[in-house]
């Protein structure tokens, strides 16, 4: 494996701890890092994809639900979401990456983490994205710190020993668990009436990350 692809499934598992805390901030990748200490090899790339994704992840959400076919950002699953605003932040931010790379990263880690109809949905989004990319000028302000700079700041570590530092082949792993189910969101349907089309029995575990 890669160091681009380890420092992908970090941001991920990263981005989705900020996102079920719902606070994106510099303390909560701190106090990820802690438990997590991403090795040197990784590190550089890792905190661009957190902290760009971090400062842009409105700009990045507003695109994703342009492309979903009325599906919102908030039903979506949280794996799948935070894997599709890497890829985006890569696609519009990291010039040096191709948009077809970075989309297929995101479709195997889709398959990897989310379930089996991730790698399609994240595929469907990402080219209509790409496709787009091709005909229209699609930006997102990016201010300096989002640039990739391999000696960019560390996070606060304070307290963190060195020793824990792993290997470059240390990504922690996904675990099994239970999550709500999500459904597209239609506009011209009421609440009740989604609650009533959906079945119980279709519902199935979802990969979320160990907190």
């Amino acid at each position: 494996m890669g160091n681009r692809r380890k420092s992908r499934e970090l941001a991920i598992q990263a981005l989705f701890f900020m996102d079920m805390n719902d606070r994106f901030a510099e303390e909560k990748l701190s106090l990820f890092c802690q438990n997590f200490l991403p090795s040197s090899q990784i590190r550089p790339f890792f905190l661009n994809l957190v902290r760009g994704v971090s400062s842009t992840r409105g700009e990045i959400d507003a695109l994703i639900e342009r492309f979903s076919n009325n599906w919102k950002i908030s039903r979506m699953s949280g794996v799948d979401r935070n894997i599709m605003r890497v890829a985006v932040f890569e696609m519009l931010c990291c010039k040096d990456i191709p948009c077809k790379v970075s989309i297929n990263e995101a479709i195997d880690l889709g398959k990897k983490f989310g379930t089996e109809e991730s790698g399609a949905f994240v595929n469907g989004i990402l080219d209509s994205i790409r496709l787009a990319m091709e005909t229209e000028d699609i930006s997102i302000p990016v201010n300096g710190r989002c640039e990739f700079i391999p000696d960019m700041p560390e996070p606060d570590l304070s307290g963190q020993d060195s020793d824990l530092e792993g290997e470059a082949g240390d990504v922690p792993e996904f675990s099994i668990e239970p999550e709500p189910e999500f459904y597209p969101q239609d506009e011209n349907v009421s609440e009740q009436q989604q609650s009533e089309s959906r079945s119980p029995e279709t519902k199935k575990p979802r990969r979320t990350l160990i907190r």
